[in-house]
């Protein structure tokens, strides 16, 4: 089951990565504003299409890597999203990775082998009580509340990009719990139970907000302030929320160190990649 989980959520890394390649792709042939217009003249191009596709594509292998295996191992393993999303849009675009973001790839997908492996997550439970659901809910929906107030005009566009990146990070995560416990409602109990379940509609609201966190902190800074914050932080986040609503197990004692490192050599490779990112050469230059 753990072998599986794995599986489909690195296929959902690569499947949503794909996504956002090719709805960028997309964007990148339209000329229009935004609104409804925008959205039009992108439903004419076929690789906008491809990427809706694509993101439909990750929510479904996200909810059956959730469905086979412990949060603390499918949320982190959706860091493999950026270098995926690199290796695609690279040929895509026709763009040239230079040989320090290959470095920063191999630096994030060692680092994250590392690191699992190192924790090695298992847990089998997948629905929560009530008493574990309400703190949860009280701290996650604090912090965001809390991020829309530092994150407020005025303040440093770094730190409002980080602090945003962090918000989404925490939406994802809760997003993911609850999907967690959806899915497994419509599992045991059908369509019917899954549509009374509130965790079905809790992870389309917090899905949302997360999407809105993430375009603001993309709005207010830069990609090397935001992208740290997004993908550290929805690991983290989502390994505390396994831990404490569906008792899911880490390594820990002298383990500690590898995922330590392993942590260190993730961090190391999406600081680099963020740098790399807007100096891609063109293939054709």
């Amino acid at each position: 089951m753990i072998a599986l989980a794995a599986l489909f959520a690195v296929l959902g890394a690569a499947s949503n990565a794909m996504g956002t390649a090719f709805q960028r792709k997309a964007a990148a042939t339209v000329a229009c504003g935004g609104g409804l217009r925008l959205v039009l003249a992108l439903a004419r191009r076929p690789a906008w299409l491809v990427g809706i596709a694509g993101v439909v594509g990750a929510a479904a292998f996200q909810a059956l890597a959730l469905l086979n295996g412990p949060l603390a191992l499918v949320q982190p393993l959706f860091i493999l999203e950026l270098p995926f999303a690199l290796l695609i849009a690279i040929p895509l675009l026709h763009r040239r990775l230079p040989r320090a973001g290959w470095g920063a790839v191999a630096g994030v997908v060692a680092g994250l082998a590392l690191l699992l492996t190192a924790a090695a997550p298992a847990g089998a439970r997948d629905e929560a009580s009530m008493a574990r659901w309400i703190p949860v809910l009280i701290g996650c929906l604090g912090a965001l509340a809390a991020a829309v107030v530092l994150a407020r005009p005025g303040r440093s566009s770094l730190f409002r990009a980080a602090v945003l990146g962090s918000a989404s990070a925490v939406s994802n995560a809760l997003t993911a719990a609850l999907l967690k416990s959806a899915t497994a409602t419509l599992a045991d109990d059908g369509f019917e139970a899954f549509l009374r379940c509130w965790q079905t509609y809790g992870f389309a609201v917090t899905g949302v907000a997360a999407i809105l966190f993430l375009e603001n902190a993309l709005q207010a800074g830069s990609l090397a302030a935001s992208q740290p914050a997004l993908t550290i932080g929805d690991a983290l986040v989502s390994l505390v929320l396994g831990i404490t609503l569906f008792g899911e197990t880490v390594r820990t004692g002298w383990w500690l160190l590898p995922e330590a490192a392993g942590a260190a050599l993730i961090v190391w490779g999406v600081l680099r990649l963020t740098r790399v990112v807007p100096h891609l050469q063109d293939v054709t230059g």
